[in-house]
């Protein structure tokens, strides 16, 4: 399989669909009338999540403060921003509203990247073929927002078939299982799975790599015989990420690395997948777009002209050296790199491996330097 060329033509349609949600009343307006703006239009910037803006759901580094910042005394938006996460589990519109909450600024969906964003252009393909959707938070509420009509959660779906799970009895906890209303009322042990998408980070995954061996080595049938894996798709390939514990946290990448070991033991051929997110230069030039896309709805240019806007620097604020970092040096020279100390870096000096172009102390530092630089 040819990943990059998946990755490619997934974005190309994210792009083409990056601004359906419509932007919020205060996002909506024009930039603020000043003599600089043009130059606020001929830069942008991206902003990781975790570890740089929150830790869990807490404000961290001064971030509410830099991001009013951002806006001009009317709370309309001034400088182009969006975030641009490998994280995800919810719905861009739910993730804009949580984060204009914390955050105490107005934030529109199309401002929301996140890992699984790409997935949306999977929807025709499998519009109304059985899908499995895996991870945190709403993962089938997540793909039925994007247009896929017959997805079920992992929780629903492993529901379906008694003792697939054999620990399940000895499980303290209860997960909650979330039942999608959407989905057609069928027989799902006779229904194939077409294609399984793993949203966000798993929560049982003891369960989940038992489920999906089953799925894979099958051909979509748990139970049956063995036939052709269906395609399998990952969010991101984050080995590890910060949240609220004061050491890093195993991300999807691990998972990933536990279900292709599993599965290369019990199955002759190794796992095949398509693994979304940062680091990869493609996701960078999509985020570029994302912003040329909202820098056109702020100025009311017509959407045919975004390809001619060009910005002259383009940030990138994150955490984590060797997805954040590496992924703005991969993308080319217009991006210029800010590491922040708050989450998976905490060295006193640069990066060995990836050095970025600035390491601060924290969100409201790198911002402070892009105004200084950008706006005086």
């Amino acid at each position: 399989m040819n990943h990059h060329r998946v990755l490619s033509r997934a974005l190309k349609t994210l792009n083409r669909k990056q601004l359906s949600p419509p932007l919020t009343s205060t996002v909506s307006r024009s930039f603020s009338n000043s003599p600089s703006q043009s130059t606020r239009a001929s830069f942008g910037i991206a902003f990781d999540i975790d570890g740089v803006v929150l830790l869990g759901s807490t404000p961290i580094g001064g971030s509410p403060q830099a991001f009013k910042r951002l806006y001009d005394d009317s709370g309309a938006l001034k400088i182009p921003y969006i975030f641009l996460t490998n994280g995800g589990g919810f719905p861009e519109s739910r993730r804009a509203f949580e984060l204009s909450q914390l955050l105490g600024v107005n934030i529109s969906a199309s401002q929301v990247v996140q890992g699984h964003s790409p997935f949306k252009q999977f929807s025709n393909v499998y519009e109304n073929k059985l899908v499995v959707a895996v991870g945190k938070g709403e993962p089938a509420a997540v793909m039925s927002e994007y247009g896929f009509k017959n997805v079920l959660s992992m929780d629903e779906y492993a529901s379906h078939f008694d003792n697939i799970d054999p620990l399940a009895p000895y499980k303290k906890l209860i997960f909650k299982q979330t039942i999608n209303e959407m989905a057609p009322k069928v027989d799902v042990r006779s229904q194939k799975v077409e294609a399984t998408f793993i949203v966000s980070d798993p929560v049982d995954w003891s369960r989940d790599i038992q489920v999906l061996c089953d799925i894979l080595r099958t051909g979509g049938l748990p139970g049956k015989e063995i036939g052709q894996p269906p395609p399998l798709y990952f969010a991101n390939d984050d080995l590890e990420y910060q949240a609220n514990f004061p050491s890093e946290r195993l991300g999807m990448g691990a998972f990933r690395i536990a279900l292709e070991s599993i599965f290369s033991r019990i199955h002759p051929n190794s796992l095949k997948y398509t693994a979304f997110g940062k680091p990869n230069p493609l996701v960078f030039r999509n985020a570029e777009t994302v912003l040329k896309q909202l820098v056109s709805s702020l100025l009311a240019m017509d959407h045919a002209n975004v390809g001619s806007h060009h910005f002259k620097t383009l940030y990138m604020i994150g955490d984590n050296p060797s997805v954040d970092i590496k992924g703005a040096q991969q993308a080319g020279h217009r991006w210029f790199s800010i590491l922040t100390r708050t989450g998976v870096f905490k060295g006193k000096e640069n990066h060995t491996e990836f050095p970025a172009d600035l390491v601060v102390d924290t969100i409201e530092e790198a911002v402070d330097h892009i105004l200084r630089k950008e706006c005086t």
